[in-house]
């Protein structure tokens, strides 16, 4: 499953055997590659004229060019959409606004306090999961707000540990 955000409108689309839907309708798009970064696109009898103007790998965002008019789509695959689930979507920035337990477990060590200015991968905490110690590091940079959890506490997943500012 992907989502794609096109001038801030959301579309989900998914793939099957059957080819791709969007938004649950099937995707009845002709396209064809008319040269690097040009399309031409045949939709409901109509012809559109793509341009792929700009592409940002790193934060999947593309500009387009159709029929004269631009258009920014953000891309989100599933890995994506479950970091920003998990409170990790802004790991490309490097900013970070919260972190969340990734599985339920128990705190055995806490490694920040709130005031602490952490970098991205620097150790915050140690879950205990399964009978397995998991050191849990900081997906970015950030100054430590709050730590909502204490040594010995159990959480659930997706459970709010640490804001930061």
């Amino acid at each position: 499953m992907y989502k794609a955000i096109v001038n801030k409108k959301s579309f989900e689309i998914t793939s099957s055997d059957d080819g791709f839907t969007v938004n649950g309708e099937p995707l009845t798009w002709d396209l064809v590659k008319v040269a690097d970064g040009y399309f031409h696109i045949l939709h409901n009898q109509k012809s559109y004229r793509a341009e792929v103007v700009k592409t940002d790998a790193a934060t999947k965002t593309f500009t387009l060019k159709i029929n004269g008019t631009m258009y920014t789509v953000a891309l989100r695959d599933r890995f994506d959409l479950l970091l920003e689930k998990m409170g990790m979507n802004n790991v490309a920035s490097g900013k970070i606004n919260s972190l969340k337990a990734p599985m339920p477990g128990l705190i055995i060590d806490l490694k920040v306090k709130p005031g602490d200015a952490v970098k991205q991968n620097d150790p915050l905490l140690i879950l205990e999961a399964m009978k397995m110690e998991n050191i849990i590091k900081s997906p970015g940079e950030g100054i430590v707000k709050t730590v909502k959890i204490k040594k010995g506490d159990s959480v659930e997943k997706n459970q709010v540990l640490i804001e930061f500012q």
